[in-house]
């Protein structure tokens, strides 16, 4: 499609969210802002989506290029606070996606298996983390093993489906080990039927995954090497195959939407830019299912 018809087909989708999020106004006192939510929200998602990675270059795309489709564009201190102010928002957006995609997993025959993995979500690198103020108290010290690194700052956690929509996330300190916060990610699989969840060896804990089984969660994972193995080798091949698609996701997040580029001074305005991120990676997932395109082939999208 072209740039035109992607920014008209993700202002409906926002529209859409937003119409099921936002049942009565937002504001009661006050000027109105000059633009709508869902046309902040749109130029975001756009935005992140065509590789802009900054609040300011976001809004100067549109104010030099697609003024016409939004007039009332003000300046950038006041775009840029309204993105900000919309974090809730954009949160809800991706657990109604998420609820959305359980729910369809339900009802197909077989379900599919859910996937779990986190990645590092760096603020400074080590040597500076001592000099670094603005996440003092939040951040930690952390170990990325793809780099052979340690750094400061966070460790972003993910739950998706086999398409590789996000159906759940949370940011915690980089020393969090991916088993604690398990039972937070899979929290909308519990108690319902059972759901099958792929983790990689970081996740292997024959107590949790007790624990989680009588919620209703199957927790799997490959095994050490000393580890006997009794599952059949086409599950154990099945289960290493199918958890490529989370690491496609992570790496399309790092790569393409340059999650791991920590450019936000405070909690709040980080919590914006990676929630923001994964909504726009979300609706590039749905965009691609509409077209009939594979889900992950971001390419595909636009001509």
């Amino acid at each position: 499609m072209s740039y035109d018809d992607f920014i008209i087909v993700v202002y409906l989708l926002v529209e859409a969210l937003y119409q099921n999020i936002v049942t009565k106004p937002l504001r009661s006192k006050g000027f109105l802002p000059a633009l709508s939510d869902t046309e902040i929200i749109t130029m975001e998602l756009v935005g992140e989506s065509l590789g802009f990675d900054t609040d300011k270059e976001i809004w100067a795309y549109f104010k030099n290029c697609y003024q016409h489709y939004f007039p009332k564009l003000g300046s950038y201190p006041n775009f840029a606070k309204h993105c900000a102010n919309l974090v809730w928002v954009k949160d809800k957006m991706m657990k109604v996606l998420g609820s959305l995609c359980i729910l369809d997993n339900q009802d197909s025959r077989p379900t599919k298996p859910y996937l779990i993995d986190s990645f590092p979500l760096p603020v400074c690198v080590y040597q500076r983390a001592k000099r670094h103020k603005s996440f003092k108290g939040v951040g930690s010290f952390g170990y990325c093993a793809s780099k052979s690194e340690h750094y400061f700052g966070f460790k972003a956690h993910l739950l998706t489906n086999q398409d590789g929509q996000v159906i759940a996330y949370t940011l915690t300190p980089a020393n969090t080990d991916d088993r604690q916060v398990v039972f937070e990610l899979t929290q909308s699989l519990q108690g319902g039927q059972a759901s099958l969840v792929f983790g990689d060896k970081g996740y292997l804990s024959k107590a949790l995954q007790e624990e989680l089984a009588k919620l209703g969660v199957d927790l799997q994972t490959p095994l050490r090497d000393n580890m006997k193995e009794d599952r059949g080798q086409g599950f154990v091949s099945y289960l290493k195959r199918t958890r490529k698609t989370i690491e496609t996701v992570i790496s399309q997040l790092s790569q393409r939407f340059n999650v791991q580029t920590t450019k936000a001074r405070d909690l709040w305005h980080l919590s914006n830019r990676f929630i923001r991120k994964l909504l726009a990676h979300s609706l590039c997932v749905q965009i691609n299912k509409q077209l009939g395109n594979p889900p992950l082939r971001f390419e595909m999208i636009l001509s």
